[in-house]
C-alpha cells in the first residue's frame, strides 16, 4: 500500500559540494546540496541572495564547484553552518586557481570544476539559480580509472534532504545498457 506524503521532493541523494567564489578579493566557500546537471558542460547551483558567496559570483561571474570526499565531512559541514562574513573558511584549505583566475578551488577536494557564470534564474523570493559553463575540470590522479573520474575512489558526501542527513556512496553495479539488456530480448 502506498502512503501519500504530500509534495515531498525525493530526488535524493545528491552530492554535497563546496561552491567557491572570490568575495571582496578573497576566496570563500559555502556548502551546497542544491546543485544539478543542466547538460554535459553546464551545471546549476541554487543560492540564497543573502549568502556571502552570492555576491562574489555575481561580481566576478565565475565560481567553482568542488566535490569533497567523505573524509572532508567535518570541514564541509562547517562551511555550511558558518558565514564567510565572519569566518575565513578558505583558511581551512589549500586554495588554487585555474584558467579563469577568479574561481577559487580547494586542493584537498578530489574533483574541482571551474565555471563561468552564463545565466541567473530568479527563483523564489530569496533564491537564485546560477547556471555555469564548466571551462575546466581538475581531478586527483588517484581518483581516475582509465582517464575517467571514479566516484568509488572519490567517495563524495551524499546529502538527503528529506531528513537532512549525510550518506556514503555504495558500490558500482554496471554501466548503462549492461544491466537491463536481458529484458530487451523479451
Amino acid at each position: 500500500m502506498k502512503i501519500t506524503l504530500g509534495p515531498e521532493n525525493c530526488l535524493f541523494p545528491m552530492p554535497t559540494v563546496l561552491v567557491g567564489a572570490n568575495v571582496n578579493g578573497k576566496p570563500n566557500y559555502m556548502a551546497v546540496a542544491w546543485g544539478g546537471i543542466m547538460d554535459f558542460d553546464f551545471i546549476s547551483v541554487a543560492i540564497g541572495r543573502t549568502r556571502y558567496t552570492y555576491g562574489g559570483i555575481k561580481e566576478n561571474k565565475t565560481f567553482s564547484v568542488n566535490i569533497p570526499s567523505f573524509e572532508m565531512l567535518k570541514e564541509t559541514d562547517y562551511c555550511g553552518i558558518v558565514s564567510g562574513k565572519s569566518v575565513d573558511k578558505a583558511a581551512l584549505f589549500e586554495n588554487f586557481y585555474g584558467k579563469l583566475g577568479t574561481a577559487p578551488m580547494i586542493q584537498e577536494c578530489p574533483v574541482n570544476m571551474e565555471c563561468k557564470l552564463i545565466h541567473i534564474v530568479e527563483f523564489l523570493p530569496d533564491h537564485d539559480v546560477f547556471i555555469g559553463e564548466i571551462v575546466e575540470t581538475y581531478s586527483d590522479e588517484k581518483c581516475l580509472t582509465n582517464g575517467v573520474v571514479d566516484f568509488a575512489r572519490v567517495q563524495p558526501i551524499l546529502f538527503v534532504g528529506t531528513d537532512a542527513s549525510y550518506w556514503k556512496l555504495g558500490e558500482r553495479w554496471g554501466g548503462i545498457g549492461s544491466v537491463g539488456k536481458e529484458l530487451k530480448t523479451r
